[in-house]
């Protein structure tokens, strides 16, 4: 197939995309608030509940991090980094682990990562939210939202490669081959 024939059948796959993304806002929309119970965490300056995460905010995005062994989810928390502000602006933001906080503090300090961190260690707030299999931990973002004294989960989505929430899988499936098998790692040797 021709270079420009490919590329007109890619930009019609991706304006299928988004169609099914509006599509996908519209039921986002439709879908019944489910309330939460106002959960604790910890983090290093004590004893934190789900309601002060949102501090002035609307809304919450909590990223469900399995934690620092974990390649996928540090790589995706590296990229949060880079959007955390854009973010920020909009609602509240935080990356729950069932790691410690003193184990956060040192993997936020060796990335320089710079949204805050709660430890759900201790509490069924993973499990809870469908973020816990028999195999352990598993990765997504559930969104929150005030209303009065109520907290309501109002979306989540679960992480896996290929996912919106990770750039680095898109980039990789422009090259031919796509991943090729390709897999995150917690460091890498740096081209000299």
């Amino acid at each position: 197939m021709r270079y420009r024939e490919a590329a007109e059948r890619l930009a019609a796959h991706r304006r299928e995309i988004a169609r099914l993304r509006r599509q996908m806002r519209a039921v986002r929309r439709e879908a019944e608030p489910e309330e939460v119970e106002d959960y604790r965490f910890r983090t290093s300056d004590g004893e934190v509940h789900l309601s002060d995460l949102l501090g002035g905010k609307e809304y919450l995005f909590v990223i469900h991090n399995m934690g620092r062994s974990c390649p996928n989810c540090t790589m995706w928390a590296d990229g949060f980094n880079g959007v955390l502000s854009h973010l920020e602006d909009r609602a509240a933001f935080v990356v729950s682990s069932p790691d410690d906080p003193a184990t956060q503090r040192v993997i936020a300090g060796e990335r320089g990562w710079n949204f805050r961190m709660v430890s759900h260690r201790g509490s069924s707030f993973a499990a809870d939210m469908g973020y816990r299999s028999d195999a352990g931990w598993l990765p997504g973002v559930s969104v929150f939202r005030r209303v009065g004294n109520r907290i309501l989960r109002v979306s989540d989505s679960d992480f896996d490669e290929g996912d919106d929430f990770c750039a680095v899988w898109h980039f990789l499936d422009l090259l031919p081959e796509g991943p090729a098998g390709w897999r995150a790692k917690l460091s890498y040797q740096r081209p000299s």
